[in-house]
């Protein structure tokens, strides 16, 4: 979300409303005391019941009160958030940032998140229909009510406005994103060159090569950025059989992967009502628990990657099946912008982006199934419910997007992994270009699979199930992805499994701090043996010490990225002047960062490697190390280069920003250890840009023993104190547990909320 702020501060400082004082500190009787106890359209009583870190466990003898609350509960939390949340997803932010972010709304508005809101509205069941408007009711009499607003809302120029139904639809659709859009975006500027069939072809069958989780049981970079910033897109999850646990029972353990901003992306809560026992992790604005438990079973979930959207060639379609419309972007400060949006049947023409306008692309329609009606919220609601894995995978009949590898486990030992999801039903041949015609998209979207007809897995004989955005199967006859993430972290997970006799909950939050990375040594060993040959191995008594010292902690490194770790600096120092120095002389100064950011460049590298010309690598191995090694001891540790920085959005503003800066500590991990602290290559000092969150570990023989953790804190209120109390928990292995017996919630809450009409 840095775009959103960092472009126009002369806009947002209109007023001076950036420049009054922080909200004072705030303690948790005090933010508690603002919350709406009387005078509520509630059908019958309703307790909430709240811990030391503000996470509310909702008591009510009704389903619409239970929702109604959870609509308050969300909007004290997260109000702030949720507006800025709500106005991305309808492609607004010029109102709040200014003119410099209208070029934003306008690739926004040609997406268009909200363009199946009304038929998914229509579409509803009548529970979930219900659940939703009490919900938003909520949110709006909370904020309503509120006599101080949140910060943002005046730093932002935000208004009251109300929430509707539809505001909840199209910011699920926001939350659902096509993560292959991100490496579309890389990719489109390479379309020119000559060798790019070439390039495309090595880039899907890398990305499809990824290790699957089971076998089955049955059937440009400003937008980029930002959608990056707000979808789901990465996570490990993980579900182990009793044969493999200390307890005998299940065992699941999820930590998903998004942006790294405060407010965290996630909330914590819990209720009990006719229909609902559960606790878990929710998105602020999402009526539904996307990782939880109930009495009965687990779950948690990671990006499929999956193949939902085309990327349409109009080049040959006539002018007569193009249509236009017209939307006015208003312009915080300045005056409103008039833009076209071009629609056609294979969808809107995404190439008229002002941000890929400089591209030269053809006229090209993203189609994606995000565009036709799905409902993901009762799916949801439906999975919360479930008693057996069998209503589980029938819950997500409805689900579409974003498709998810759903993890899950049960309190009679049993375990599963389904793909929620609906997909094209193309065939499973590698395509020959990013672009499709409008004739082969038809054929491919003539039929839609839904979850049910999909592979999926249950109970498999090695007793655990593991997945980490990799492929999920090898299964089945059609595509179900293009860019899966390479199987480190599933083969990681696999192998701490294979290490251990049985695992109990401690085991497990080892496992979501563990830093290895056998990719990374696989890189290594390849850059020692050319080295080696290049004559520039430790032995050669030639060698500047420096550079000998730089190999010497490479060959020495265990592929751990602890933060204090020297040969993860050296390694990864070395590894960026390396690999922009290969790949710009193959592909130029201009291509060479599209092509190494699209995928997996490790094991790309390593294959380029073996083949290029011995006199050419042994050349640049020698300017590599040569500049790496002067580099090296601006780090002492990886900790040192590798920054865990805590912002809030605002952060990013000029010459103000340090005052929403909450952190800057060493951190561990890197892009694809299990505890995922993703960053660029580089040889510079860096900040991580996203990684893992949260954390969830349920032990399925006890409906108490759930634990979570937020990197951050449960409130969105700046300077409140559970805004940030939990990072030290999140950096130290920690958890807070979540009960479900009603009697332990009562044990452990610091404060009874009676509320009542």
């Amino acid at each position: 979300m840095r775009v959103l702020f960092s472009v126009a501060l002369s806009w947002l400082l209109a007023g001076c409303s950036l420049l009054k004082p922080l909200p004072k500190e705030m303690s948790l009787d005090q933010r508690l005391s603002v919350f709406p106890t009387t005078g509520l359209p509630l059908a019958g009583p309703v307790t909430v019941w709240w811990d030391e870190h503000q996470i509310p466990f909702i008591e009510a003898d009704r389903d619409d009160d239970a929702a109604f609350t959870l609509g308050m509960v969300h909007a004290h939390l997260r109000l702030g958030q949720m507006a800025i949340y709500r106005r991305i997803a309808a492609g607004r932010i010029a109102e709040m940032g200014g003119p410099l972010a209208a070029d934003i709304d306008h690739g926004l508005r040609i997406i268009d998140f909200g363009k199946a809101a009304a038929e998914t509205e229509a579409s509803l069941s009548p529970e979930a229909r219900r659940w939703i408007e009490r919900f938003v009711a909520g949110i709006n009499l909370y904020q309503e009510r509120l006599e101080v607003l949140p910060y943002e809302y005046a730093a932002l120029g935000l208004d009251r406005e109300p929430w509707t139904v539809r505001d909840v639809l199209t910011f699920g659709r926001l939350s659902g994103t096509d993560v292959t859009w991100l490496v579309w975006f890389r990719l489109l500027p390479l379309r020119h060159r000559a060798d790019w069939p070439t390039l495309w072809r090595r880039l899907v069958e890398a990305g499809s090569r990824s290790v699957p989780s089971f076998e089955a049981s049955g059937g440009s970079e400003v937008l980029g950025g930002l959608l990056e910033s707000v979808s789901r897109s990465g996570s490990n999850s993980i579900a182990i059989a009793p044969k493999h646990t200390t307890t005998g029972g299940a065992l699941i353990a999820s930590d998903p992967h998004l942006g790294l901003n405060l407010p965290n992306t996630w909330i914590l809560a819990g209720l009990k009502s006719p229909s609902y026992h559960v606790v878990g992790m929710m998105v602020p604005g999402l009526p539904l628990f996307a990782i939880g438990r109930n009495p009965d079973i687990a779950w948690g979930g990671t990006n499929m990657r999956a193949a939902a959207s085309d990327l349409v060639d109009l080049s040959a379609v006539p002018e007569r099946l193009i249509s236009e419309r017209r939307e006015t972007i208003r312009v915080r400060g300045w005056r409103d912008r008039e833009i076209t949006v071009r629609q056609t049947p294979w969808g809107p023409i995404i190439s008229d982006a002002p941000q890929l306008a400089d591209l030269g692309l053809p006229p090209l329609a993203l189609r994606w199934t995000g565009h036709l009606p799905s409902d993901e919220i009762s799916a949801m609601l439906a999975a919360s419910r479930a008693r057996s894995f069998a209503q589980f995978r029938e819950a997500f009949a409805t689900f579409s997007l974003p498709g998810q590898n759903m993890i899950y486990a049960d309190a009679h030992g049993n375990i599963g992994e389904i793909m929620a999801v609906r997909l094209p039903a193309r065939e499973r041949a590698t395509p020959e270009d990013i672009t499709t015609s409008p004739e082969t998209s038809d054929t491919d979207w003539s039929r839609i699979l839904a979850s049910t007809e999909l592979p999926y897995s249950y109970n498999p004989e090695k007793g655990f199930l593991a997945s980490a955005n990799n492929r999920p199967t090898t299964a089945g006859d059609v595509r179900i992805g293009y860019f899966f993430s390479p199987g480190y972290r599933a083969q990681r997970m696999a192998e701490i499994v294979g290490q251990r006799d049985r695992l109990g909950a401690e085991d497990a939050r080892d496992l979501q701090r563990d830093v290895k990375l056998g990719a990374s040594l696989a890189l290594r060993d390849a850059f020692l043996r050319h080295l080696s040959r290049a004559g520039l191995g430790p032995d050669n008594p030639d060698l500047p010490a420096d550079q000998r010292a730089a190999v010497e902690l490479m060959a020495s490194w265990d592929g751990r990225y602890e933060q204090t770790s020297r040969g993860a600096v050296a390694f990864e120092v070395f590894r960026a002047e390396f690999t922009e120095a290969f790949y710009r002389q193959r592909l130029g100064d201009d291509d060479w960062q599209a092509f190494t950011g699209a995928g997996e460049v490790k094991m790309l590298l390593i294959e380029d490697l073996d083949a290029a010309d011995a006199a050419t690598v042994a050349r640049l191995l020698r300017e590599s190390l040569a500049t790496a090694a002067t580099r090296i001891d601006d780090f002492p540790t990886w900790g040192d280069m590798h920054r865990l920085k805590l912002r809030h959005p605002l952060a990013f503003l000029p010459l103000i920003g340090q005052r929403f800066e909450f952190a800057d500590d060493p951190a561990g991990g890197s892009s694809e250890t299990l505890m995922k602290t993703a960053h660029p290559m580089t040889s510079e000092r860096h900040r991580v840009t996203y990684g893992s969150n949260a954390r969830h570990i349920s032990d399925m023989t006890d409906i108490d023993k759930n634990d979570f953790v937020l990197l951050g804190g449960q409130d969105g209120w700046l300077n409140s104190t559970t805004f940030l109390d939990q990072v030290p928990l999140w950096r130290e292995g920690r958890y807070v547990t979540l009960p479900l017996r009603p009697e332990t919630v009562r044990q452990r809450s610091v404060r009874r909320m009676d509320l009542s009409r």
